[in-house]
């Protein structure tokens, strides 16, 4: 009986944990700490494009990885996230009808390990997202019932 509830009370704490915190991360980004996460309120997962141009592409993956193609067409994977508290809530500017986050990436390569500022910024009544005011995404808000 006793390690039935030790087991019960392990598992609960653990889904606690999982499911109560936003993930952050600690990086150093032009010589000061900040945190970063991908989680905001927005499904942000996907490819941004210049209007009207298949190519060149940035991918944000839900994991925080991704895919930056630069003008040339040459492709860098990259690990992404959005600044954020320590805790993990976003921050952001509010506009009149838009908010902008301070996105942060990197790429993967051994001899560049500097961390990059994109500002992404979140469109509500056009339904679209930007990378650096030039990448677009649509976006369709879930409707909760």
């Amino acid at each position: 009986m006793k390690l039935k509830n030790l087991l019960l009370v392990g598992v609960f704490l653990c889904l606690t944990n999982i499911y109560s915190q936003i993930k952050t991360e600690k990086i150093t980004a032009k010589n000061q700490e900040r945190f970063i996460t991908t989680t905001i309120s927005y499904p942000i997962s996907g490819i941004y494009l210049y209007e009207g141009k298949k190519e060149p592409i940035v991918q944000l993956n839900a994991n925080g990885t991704g895919i930056y193609q630069y003008e040339d067409l040459t492709k860098k994977n990259i690990t992404w996230g959005f600044e954020c508290s320590e805790i993990g809530i976003p921050i952001f500017k509010e506009g009149f009808d838009s908010a902008s986050y301070s996105l942060w990436y990197k790429t993967n390569d051994k001899e560049d390990t500097e961390w990059i500022y994109a500002q992404f910024s979140i469109h509500f009544k056009k339904k679209k997202m930007y990378i650096s005011g030039e990448r677009v995404k649509e976006y369709v808000e879930d409707v909760k019932k």
